[in-house]
């Protein structure tokens, strides 16, 4: 007989979620097993909720999976051009509300994470690179030096749309230009904020990470359960759930 576990029945080395998730065929006696769960009691009834991922980022999607939260993805078609004088921490968290809200206004029964991350120095907002050249020149502007990455989530459910930004110090080792031109030519600064990737090649340029390396990495997993959770949004280290008297979501 399969073993229970916290997130569902255990068959083998899967749950039945994970089953689900990833395509595997379920065996009629596990599927059975998971129909006649007990009662539980004065205990409220979870049920789980969609969840949407407002970006296109594999990274994003990979940090939502790291957790077990499955997810559809449905990338925000938003303008990301910064406001005159406008500043980077409203600036990212702008940006995140507005792709949570773009795509919540068409999936309101959904749960929608929208997210942005922007690289500052030197007061500067580094987005991604236009080309090669402009890739360069951040990257010899970063050399040896310590930069901040703001990442912004927002959580939007039911008309309400929570958000919050992620601070994190980071240091580059000190980089020369052929060490540079290697790194471009691997392709990975191209489509990134700031012209690398902490989870990629880009590790091998830096030195320390001072906060949240998910932040980094595009998405503070540990901000946007906190988010969810304010919400009336559960997670029991699997799917999102939400209680069915309402308003009230369990602790993490």
């Amino acid at each position: 007989m399969p073993t229970r576990t916290r997130s569902g029945l255990r068959s083998g080395a899967l749950t039945i979620d994970d089953r689900l998730m990833y395509g595997h065929e379920l065996d009629p006696s596990t599927t059975r097993y998971a129909m006649s769960i007990p009662s539980r009691g004065d205990r409220p009834v979870s049920h789980r909720v969609r969840v949407i991922l407002a970006s296109q980022s594999p990274r994003r999607r990979e940090l939502l999976a790291l957790v077990g939260i499955s997810h559809e993805v449905r990338p925000a078609d938003v303008d990301e051009s910064v406001r005159p004088g406008e500043l980077p921490v409203p600036y990212c968290e702008r940006l995140a509300r507005l792709k949570a809200d773009t795509v919540a206004h068409s999936h309101r029964d959904a749960v929608v994470v929208g997210s942005d991350t922007i690289v500052v120095v030197d007061g500067d907002i580094l987005g991604k690179p236009r080309d090669q050249t402009d890739a360069t020149t951040m990257l010899a502007r970063l050399s040896g030096r310590t930069h901040t990455v703001f990442t912004a989530v927002a959580v939007a459910h039911g008309g309400v749309t929570r958000s919050g930004v992620e601070e994190v110090d980071v240091t580059f080792r000190a980089i020369d230009a052929d060490t540079i031109a290697a790194y471009i030519a691997t392709g990975e600064p191209m489509d990134k904020a700031g012209a690398y990737g902490i989870q990629g090649f880009g590790a091998a340029i830096v030195e320390r990470v001072d906060g949240d390396y998910f932040a980094v990495m595009g998405l503070p997993i540990g901000r946007t359960l906190e988010l969810m959770r304010e919400m009336g949004l559960a997670y029991r280290f699997g799917p999102v759930t939400m209680s069915a008297g309402g308003g009230t979501a369990a602790t993490v």
